[in-house]
Formats: structure tokens, sequence, C-alpha cells
């Protein structure tokens, strides 16, 4: 795999690291990596935000994932309403499977990612997203595996991290620090803030690679950290059951990825934190595993296939 790396066969890669039973047995950076260097990964945040809806859970201060999301903020008004905004869940947003029209994937969607940066409030943004339509072609919700019609929408994380510091009472970052961040031992971390100053839940917070692995050993090992229950374990058995068909090759639960990966012939399921540059970190709790990769390799249409490359070609293959 360093040769690889150094071949640039995967460019723009600054670490990988690689646990095993809970103990780090690979450790690599390159590049402008390095062990405490804040990596911005991107969407990978959109886990950590699922994280912190559990955390709000616990402390009750969120009714559980069908608690409805626009109840949150009963004290605004939103255009295009909708008896069925009433209706949208908290777990609707965590599976993407709202009836938002929104779609990051679709440069004319209204709820395009790009134009929610755009606007001068990202919460007024997503609380006024119209009810999407269905053109012949695409299935809708009763037509999908599992009830979910997927549509990737980052102000959907994004509204579940404003609602987070609604009910908390304290911004975002203040409260990952002190529900998640600080019972894994991770002593910093840079969280983004839109443009009126809500914490950025869809994406851009940095981490270092070795707390990124925490982070997903805590997804492995049912919410425990030292042998200390951090997140609930019957929310993480939520984020890592499938929800929704992302893609044909692809599941979605909770704010995580679930990839199939072909090893010698059978097939490994991995969860994964994932974004933009070809960030992962993935989870196989087949194997004990965790695998965190981080790369910079921002808005190049090879970013995800490389990474994904790298798991399943060195990575699972190397395994006994």
């Amino acid at each position: 795999m360093d040769a690889a790396i150094a071949a640039g066969q995967v460019p723009d890669t600054t670490s990988v690291l690689i646990a095993r039973d809970g103990r780090l047995v690979y450790e690599r950076y390159f590049g402008t990596g390095g062990p405490d260097v804040l990596n911005n990964t991107r969407s990978a945040t959109k886990s950590v935000t699922a994280l912190l809806i559990g955390a709000a859970v616990d402390r009750k201060l969120i009714d559980g994932a069908q608690a409805p999301i626009y109840g949150y903020f009963a004290d605004r008004t939103w255009l295009h309403p909708d008896p069925r905004k009433a209706r949208f869940t908290v777990e609707d947003l965590l599976t993407m499977s709202s009836q938002w029209e929104c779609d990051d994937d679709n440069t004319f969607s209204a709820g395009n990612e790009e134009r929610m940066y755009l606007a001068e409030n990202w919460t007024q943004f997503a609380l006024d997203l119209p009810i999407k339509g269905y053109a012949p072609w695409m299935k809708r919700p009763e037509d999908s595996p599992h009830g979910r019609a997927f549509s990737y929408c980052t102000a959907g994380s994004f509204l579940l991290g404003a609602a987070v510091e609604r009910v908390s009472g304290k911004p975002l970052a203040t409260f990952a620090r002190e529900t998640l961040e600080a019972p894994l031992g991770i002593r910093e971390s840079q969280w983004q803030r839109s443009s009126e100053g809500v914490g950025m839940g869809g994406g851009g917070t940095r981490y270092r690679s070795r707390d990124l692995a925490k982070l997903g050993q805590l997804l492995l090992d049912g919410g425990r950290w030292n042998g200390k229950q951090v997140i609930a374990a019957d929310w993480i058995r939520a984020m890592t059951t499938v929800h929704a068909q992302a893609r044909d090759d692809a599941d979605y639960g909770y704010l995580l990825w679930r990839f199939r990966f072909d090893v010698r012939g059978e097939e490994e399921a991995a969860w994964a934190m994932s974004g933009n540059g070809g960030n992962y970190v993935f989870v196989v709790p087949s194997q004990r595993l965790v695998a965190v990769i981080t790369r910079t390799r921002y808005n190049q249409r090879d970013m995800h296939a490389q990474s994904q490359r790298l798991m399943s070609d060195y990575i699972l293959k190397a395994l006994p």
C-alpha cells in the first residue's frame, strides 16, 4: 500500500491508519499529512452530527428519532407551508429521505448545498425548502427499498446540528466537546459555522487522524470507550442499521454509508463516514477493524473510488 501511494495511484493521500481489535496496528502519513494535522474531513462530519443527535436523545433534549424536526423551530415561519412538513422526523433527515426537494447531486435542485452556502440564513434556507415532486423515472418512497426515497441533502444534516444547538442552548462545537470529544480524549477540533453563526453539522469539521479512528472505534464498540458508555448502545445500533438504499451498490444508516466489498470472493460489509476529497473512516464489524483514510483530493470524480480501492485491494486483502 505504501508503494501504491508513493507511485501516485491514490493521489493526495495524507494518512492511513488501521486499528484491529481496538489496537492501532498501522499508521502512516504522506505529503502534507501528520499526526497533529487537523484534517478537513468534509461530509464525514455528518456522521459526527448523528452521534450528537444520539447524545441529545440520551439527555432527553430530543424526543428520539421519530420526533418532528420542525417542532424544534416552532418560533419560526417558513415558505412553502405544507402539512407534510409537520410530519418530517429527525429520522427522515438522518436517513437522507425527507420529502424536501433537496439533492446535492443535482445542480438544478432548490436545496443543492451550493445554494445554501450563498444564503444569509442557512437555517431558514432549510426550513423554506419546498416538497419534492417525482418524475416518472424516479422511485417514490412507497416503491423504494425500506420505504424511503434517498436523496443526498447537506441542508438536512445542517438543520439537525441547528436543532442540537437549540435544545442544548450551546454552540454545536461546545456540545460536541462536552458529550463526545472530551470523553474520547479528543483535545482539539475545528467546527465550521454558517453565515448566521450556527454550527455546521453538515461538513468541514477538522480532526486529527487518530481522533477519527477513535470515532470509528466508538461505532465499532457500540458507543463505549474505555469502559464508559459515551453514546447509548441502542442509538449506535440504529445508526448502523440499514434504513435506505442510497445506490445500487450502497445502503445508508443514520448519516453513515454501508458499502459491500469483495474480498477473495466473499462479501465484506463496511460502515463508513465519508467526505469530499476521498476522506473515510471505515468500520468493519466482522473483522473488528477500523480504517482511516484522509485525503485532499477535493471535488475530483475519482476521489471516492480510489479510496474505496485502497480499502478493498490493500487493507481488506491483507487480513488473514
